[in-house]
């Protein structure tokens, strides 16, 4: 694959030179991830990493996250890509001159002040909040960032490694979920671009491991709890031992049948983690999360997938302090009832 082959080659080219321009030869950099990373932020920290390397050389280059990896699948992709990502509240910001900030934005961590200015500002999601970075490329039509990083690594003329080729292939396929959500002719090009090089055998190893035995009891608590109404599974799983429960719930039952919009919230630490899935053809869950949510929580995603996150303490005086099952559950229902209405006033 030719770099001349992406429609969006002149805009990395130009991008490409401004972040060279930013960075010194034998720099130091901490690339860093928001939350529990998953592949797409994974494969992305990896080419920035590798593209800065290659063009510019790193004299010290740390990946870090704010949250621990949870997800076995994401776990055993960082083994198997010979990782080490680490916490960020274990990380000494001070000894790195450059800051990158893969996948997110300085806005989604909301009230919690960030240890550091990011430099370097990479994602794809709808821009949110006001913030400035030195540089920042955010493209939110693409459906991975993967894609985006695929552009720079071209355009640079790096040498992927197979390794690299298969967390990009891994990134684009599962923040794309395998094309069912929405994405751009250039996600295609990319993944057909890094198919041919990946270890496709790896990547299925991967994928066969998904769901912990542990996550069955919250299974079991949606099938009795979640409600369902005109295409519309509405459920809280109560205290959840990490965001990736509820992301696993909601992907199961979004394929029921007459399932059109999935929401699954539970409690994590201090935190109320929503998340909204639906089958992309009428119902927009970035738009409906911004909406439902905006007000009192940070977040966002893409039409078919999209996360909120409520501190307890503002959900408590929301609920005048119930957090049962049925309190819990109407919320998440009026949120929904509110989304739509607002939908109804644009469309009028």
């Amino acid at each position: 694959m030719k770099p001349e082959s992406l429609a969006f080659k002149n805009e990395t080219q130009r991008n490409l030179q401004k972040l060279l321009d930013l960075v010194q030869p034998d720099d130091s950099l901490l690339i860093m991830m928001y939350g529990s990373p998953d592949p797409d932020a994974i494969a992305s920290a990896m080419a920035l990493w590798e593209l800065l390397r290659r063009t510019r050389g790193l004299s010290h280059c740390t990946m870090a996250a704010t949250e621990p990896i949870r997800r076995l699948q994401n776990k055993e992709l960082i083994r198997a890509m010979r990782l080490n990502i680490r916490l960020l509240s274990q990380v000494d910001t001070g000894a790195y001159r450059l800051a990158a900030l893969v996948d997110a934005q300085p806005s989604f961590f909301g009230s919690r002040p960030l240890p550091f200015s990011p430099s370097i500002v990479f994602d794809h999601h709808p821009l949110e909040g006001e913030w400035t970075a030195p540089f920042a490329d955010v493209r939110p039509h693409f459906g991975a960032l993967s894609t985006i990083m695929t552009s720079y690594l071209l355009c640079a003329r790096i040498r992927v490694s197979r390794n690299l080729h298969t967390a990009l292939l891994y990134g684009i396929k599962t923040d794309t979920d395998n094309f069912d959500r929405e994405t751009d002719a250039e996600d295609i090009r990319a993944y057909t671009y890094h198919s041919r090089h990946a270890n496709m055998r790896l990547i299925r190893r991967i994928e066969l491991n998904q769901t912990p035995i542990r996550y069955l009891k919250y299974f079991d608590h949606a099938f009795h709890h979640m409600k369902h109404y005109r295409g519309r599974r509405v459920g809280f799983l109560g205290l959840v031992e990490s965001p990736d429960v509820c992301v696993q719930v909601a992907d199961f039952y979004l394929r029921l049948i007459g399932t059109r919009i999935v929401v699954v919230a539970g409690i994590v630490s201090d935190r109320l983690i929503i998340i909204f899935r639906s089958d992309g053809y009428r119902h927009d869950c970035g738009a409906m999360a911004q909406q439902a949510c905006g007000r009192i929580g940070q977040g966002g995603g893409h039409r078919g997938a999209a996360r909120v996150e409520i501190s307890l303490d503002i959900l408590k005086q929301e609920l005048k302090g119930d957090l049962s099952q049925q309190s819990v559950d109407h919320f998440l229902n009026q949120c929904l009832k509110k989304s739509a209405d607002t939908r109804q006033e644009g469309a009028s």
